[in-house]
């Protein structure tokens, strides 16, 4: 068989890309802050900028993160379901699977930014974390993938982002008056605080209605991990790739011009802009190391891949870097203002090595 027929179930692209999207949550953000803090010159300015989320309207790279996060998720769907489809001759263990996934994905949410270790309901949220929002958008877009035909994937897609544009700017919101898209005078920031009530976040974030546009993006990957896994040569699905991610982000960003691109409100705007991104780092991520077959650079971007759920969750509940102080207090003075970005090397250090050894022993831990 041809090296461009050749498709393995585990494309080393994704996983690669699933590991840099984990290495941007778990240290980029902390080490260009620190670094900054040390430095304080333009360039480390730039650089903390792009790595912090702005205040409403616009975008920095940072907002990439959380979409590519469902991006990816979505990506291996076609892989996973379609095994387990033949697998199976019943949708009630495929059922089972999903909604087991669906409920261990919204505990840890709450474990990781819910609160629910404080064991205080006071100071617990419903809905108010990424991996929320992949239960929601994984669940919702398997449904699709098993039981409709690959057009409805994509009017469902457009349908979510018109449905959600719609209800950004046409219903009236109580003390406020039609909906827009601003802090606090937005229909989905209202239905969050309407349903949660005294478990909502208490942030500009929105996630009930906000599922829609978590839908649609996690459906964007499904379409990208159905391209790869087609029999098309690999350059041809590396080009479908790239045109797909110009053409999403080309038209989100058009479209942003009358709908603005807000990622706290997941406008569709955003998501129409952020999956052509999510496309492009793909298709790059693809070329290097599925098409032209270079690996060795992205083995450490798939250590962290292959455990990323593992990676996450203990990266915001064990604070690494206080570790890593604990460890190398005794350079803080020498290198002053740098110390923070130390203690941030030194803290993804510590984790890096439990993710290596974990992949050097196999264990990998799946939900």
């Amino acid at each position: 068989m041809s090296k461009n027929l050749a498709k393995p179930n585990r494309v080393f692209s994704i996983d690669a890309l699933r590991g840099f999207d984990m290495l941007l949550i778990i240290f980029a953000d902390r080490f260009f802050a620190t670094l900054h803090k040390g430095a304080d010159i333009p360039l480390t300015g730039a650089l903390a900028d792009q790595f912090s989320h702005p205040k409403w309207f616009g975008s920095t790279f940072y907002d990439i993160i959380m979409p590519l996060f469902l991006f990816v998720v979505g990506a291996v769907i076609p892989f996973s379901l379609s095994k387990r489809m033949q697998a199976t001759n019943s949708n009630r263990d495929l059922y089972k699977k999903l909604f087991k996934r669906f409920l261990i994905l919204f505990v840890l949410g709450w474990i990781v930014q819910g609160n629910l270790l404080a064991l205080d309901a006071n100071q617990f949220h419903v809905f108010s974390n990424t991996l929320q929002a992949i239960a929601v958008g994984y669940v919702f877009s398997s449904i699709a993938y098993i039981h409709l035909q690959r057009k409805w994937l994509y009017i469902i897609f457009a349908s979510c982002l018109i449905v959600y544009a719609m209800l950004l700017t046409i219903p009236n919101v109580p003390g406020f008056g039609t909906s827009v898209i601003l802090p606090d005078s937005n229909f989905a920031l209202y239905i969050d605080h309407l349903v949660f009530g005294r478990f909502d976040d208490g942030t500009q974030y929105t996630w009930l209605v906000s599922g829609l546009g978590f839908i649609a993006t996690t459906l964007s990957g499904v379409f990208a991990g159905e391209l790869i896994k087609s029999e098309l040569p690999r350059k041809k699905v590396a080009f479908y790739l790239l045109l797909c991610g110009l053409v999403g982000l080309i038209l989100g960003m058009i479209w942003g011009i009358w709908h603005p691109i807000v990622k706290k409100v997941w406008t569709s705007s955003f998501v129409l802009a952020s999956s052509g991104v999510c496309f492009l780092l793909l298709a790059l991520f693809y070329w290097i190391a599925d098409v032209k077959q270079k690996t060795k650079w992205a083995v450490p971007l798939k250590i962290i891949g292959m455990n990323a759920i593992t990676a996450y969750v203990l990266s915001h509940v064990i604070n690494f870097p206080k570790i890593a102080d604990f460890i190398l207090f005794g350079l803080e003075q020498y290198v002053g203002e740098y110390y923070g970005a130390v203690t941030s090397i030194g803290g993804f250090a510590i984790l890096y090595v439990l993710l290596w050894y974990m992949y050097k022993n196999k264990t990998f831990i799946k939900i």
